[in-house]
């Protein structure tokens, strides 16, 4: 959880896919974010301090994240677009 939270704090692009916010529930990175994931996790999320939406791809900040791996072509785009500018 510590490499997660100092990877957000640092800026650093991220990705994450289906139940992969899960981890930035834990790692306690949410707060004032706004992401997207598999709608089940829409409530864990938004208790995690995040908003929460239903879109294919949502970047925020670096955080690229996406609902289900029918999303990968728009997340891939995304995720080597947001890697390219770096930090944030």
């Amino acid at each position: 959880m510590e490499i997660v939270k100092k990877h957000v704090e640092a800026g650093r692009p991220l990705g994450v896919i289906c139940h992969g916010g899960w981890i930035l529930t834990d790692a306690d990175v949410l707060k004032g974010r706004t992401l997207t994931s598999f709608p089940s996790l829409k409530t864990d999320l938004r208790n995690a301090g995040a908003t929460w939406v239903d879109e294919e791809v949502h970047v925020d900040e670096g955080l690229v994240s996406s609902r289900t791996p029918d999303d990968l072509p728009a997340f891939n785009a995304k995720i080597v677009e947001e890697f390219a500018e770096g930090k944030h």
